[in-house]
């Protein structure tokens, strides 16, 4: 068991899950042909729990799953009291073959700051999951503590992140900053070598098709610690580039071939509507949320709507046949390109937002803005040297990339042209935009599967603070650089970066913020292992900010 050194909460009893066999389908064309098919092989009824989200003060958003012979009509019902004594809001809500039988309704008129349960109940009197759910506190507040996911890949292993942070039972909220699930086919990645033998994924075959995410999605939802952490907290969900195709961008994807996989803005499409269907999650691509006198959290999106298309460093050089013509190929793009005053990650409309908005919440007396987004923003440079100390047995793909990650490094290039490292003159403006609201800044970021804090500048000025999350399961560095011990990985990152206060390149888990008026704390949970379901921890790392400081203490 967890020591819990906070306030208890109220907790559920484990739900069950049962899982049903799968009916198998034939590819792209079968899976296509009718959602309902992909529905039935988890069942009738309630087949996948309950899910709360986009909380408020007064309200939060209910989610379940019933599979019926024709559209149903659900009753749901939220409560202060476990048993339902005390029945404080109800309503209906209507599970449609249309919508996947996903069903979702507003419960509001509820008190701030309330830990509430609630329930669906079908007309033929089953009912669901009892889920538990939290609004957003108003006014005065001492503490709020959050637990961060990202990048929670099926076929690698168990979900034991999200166990422990439901058997922790010491945070408010759940974020999850994208990557919920991955769009590969069986084999691919992870490869039949890696894969988890009780790991299955549905359908078996890339998902392009609507059907397909729908039955991904379904699959995801299956494992019982993704399902327990749905029924015990509410989550802050946003996308990355899994949850349509890898390193996506506005008008495309690197893993979208459109000449046999059509029409990128459908494939977009599809993803998007199967995502709103199956989570908790409004139809807002950005917004905001408020967190009493303490926080304004702002949930982002720096992967589809306004991101342009990523750097290629390979493309950059190619036609270089010398050490020499490399480094000029790449001093050139250092000086011309890549620092294109107009480049875009948010767009101009969520950039123009978010400025706004982290002015009005200091003017409102909030201590913290927290950024709520995918991918990280403090820039990461490759150690020098690195290609040399990489020793035999490593594939020639994999040296060349490595070897040009340190060329790019001595011009003062990053690798990652996919992170905000690629969108330098956007990284300014968003830091010049938070400096001129006094704001104290706090980033959170997924998507590298390692964890990271960084000390954020601005033209030599502290701007902020920002906590990279390791991933719930998918593999990180250590994976790709195998030859090295991941703790002197980690230096010789931080030693080249020097924005990069400290890094885990190697383990998985999840991470717990903690705000105070003083302070914003984060701890670094990693999970014993992912090849087994347990909630034992490998060990924990903790960063603290003070307020007004923009750095780390001590």
């Amino acid at each position: 068991m967890i020591k819990n050194d906070t306030p208890a909460s109220p907790m559920l009893p484990a739900a069950q899950l049962t899982r049903r066999n799968l009916f198998r389908l034939g590819g792209l064309a079968a899976a296509s042909a009718a959602a309902p098919l992909a529905a039935q092989s988890f069942g009738t009824g309630f087949t996948h729990g309950v899910a709360s989200g986009e909380p408020g003060p007064d309200k939060v958003l209910l989610w379940t799953r019933y599979v019926g012979q024709q559209d149903v009509a659900l009753e749901w019902q939220v409560s202060e009291d476990a048993d339902f004594a005390n029945v404080v809001a109800e309503g209906s809500a209507l599970a449609r073959a249309e919508s996947d039988w996903c069903a979702k309704s507003w419960a509001d008129s509820l008190r701030s700051g309330q830990w509430y349960y609630y329930r669906f109940i079908a007309a033929d009197g089953s009912m669901s999951d009892v889920g538990r759910t939290r609004t957003l506190p108003e006014g005065k507040l001492d503490r709020f503590r959050m637990a961060v996911f990202s990048c929670s890949n099926y076929g690698f292993g168990w979900f034991n992140a999200y166990a422990h942070a439901a058997e922790a039972n010491d945070v408010e909220l759940a974020l999850h900053l994208g990557d919920y699930i991955y769009e590969y086919g069986r084999g691919t990645y992870p490869s039949a070598q890696e894969a988890h033998p009780d790991r299955l994924l549905w359908p078996e075959g890339e998902i392009v098709a609507l059907a397909d995410y729908r039955l991904r999605y379904a699959t995801y939802r299956s494992d019982p610690d993704l399902r327990r952490i749905h029924q015990s907290l509410p989550m802050i969900c946003i996308w990355d580039d899994h949850e349509t195709a890898n390193d996506s961008w506005k008008d495309g994807a690197q893993n979208h071939q459109s000449d046999i996989e059509g029409d990128w803005e459908m494939r977009k499409a599809a993803a998007k509507r199967a995502w709103r269907e199956w989570l908790p999650v409004s139809d807002e691509t950005y917004t905001q949320y408020e967190v009493g006198d303490l926080a304004t959290l702002f949930r982002l999106d720096t992967r589809l709507e306004g991101r342009e298309q990523q750097f290629d460093l390979g493309a950059v050089v190619a036609g270089a046949r010398s050490p020499e013509q490399v480094a000029a190929a790449l001093t050139a793009f250092r000086d011309g390109p890549y620092g294109d005053p107009k480049r875009q990650l948010l767009g101009a409309a969520q950039e123009a937002w978010l400025g706004e908005g982290l002015k009005a919440s200091r003017g409102a007396g909030k201590q913290w803005q927290v950024l709520v987004q995918q991918v990280l923003m403090g820039p990461l440079l490759s150690p020098p040297g690195l290609a040399e100390g990489l020793g035999d047995g490593v594939p020639d793909y994999a040296r060349r990339r490595v070897a040009l990650a340190g060329l790019a490094s001595k011009v003062g290039l990053p690798s990652n042209m996919d992170a905000w490292d690629g969108y330098p003159a956007a990284r300014e403006r968003l830091l010049e935009a938070s400096l001129a609201a006094d704001a104290n800044l706090v980033v959170l970021a997924g998507d590298t599967h390692n964890a990271w804090a960084f000390e954020l500048e601005h033209d030599g000025t502290k701007a902020g603070v920002e906590f990279g999350v390791q991933s719930v399961a998918s593999p990180g560095l250590e994976s790709s650089l195998p030859m090295l011990k991941p703790d002197d990985f980690a230096k010789m990152v931080v030693a080249a970066s020097p924005q990069l206060k400290w890094a885990d390149t190697s383990q998985r888990g999840y991470m717990v913020l903690e705000l105070t008026p003083g302070a914003a704390s984060n701890e670094f949970r990693f999970v014993d292992t992912i090849r087994q379901r347990s909630t034992r921890l490998a060990g924990t790392h903790r960063m603290v900010s003070n307020a007004g400081s923009q750095s780390f203490s001590g």
